[in-house]
């Protein structure tokens, strides 16, 4: 395949309807997102691995360190700034303890 249009006619056989714009970023420039079903037309089309077209980039983020039992948590604890998850308490209507 010599031009990104080429790409059009076959993903279209595979039920895929891309604008030649769209088709031409997604082969041209590095794509915000990606479905799914596009990956693996492409991975079809070009007949090769998904190595091939993507290259894992780690993603930046707050770090994590260890919390009990080997789980992961976001530093600083769980929760937002000084706001803490409370346990839902869920009862059946008219078997309200609180009442």
């Amino acid at each position: 395949m010599f031009a990104t249009t080429d790409l059009i006619l076959p993903l279209a056989e595979r039920g895929i309807r891309l604008s030649p714009s769209q088709v031409y970023r997604l082969a041209a420039e590095r794509p915000e997102r990606l479905s799914l079903k596009i990956l693996m037309a492409l991975l079809d089309i070009l007949d090769c691995a998904m190595s091939d077209l993507i290259e894992p980039v780690a993603a930046a983020g707050p770090a994590r360190a260890a919390g009990p039992a080997g789980k992961a948590s976001v530093a600083g604890g769980a929760g937002v700034g000084g706001l803490r998850p409370r346990r839902a308490r869920i009862t059946r209507s008219g078997n309200d303890p609180s009442s």
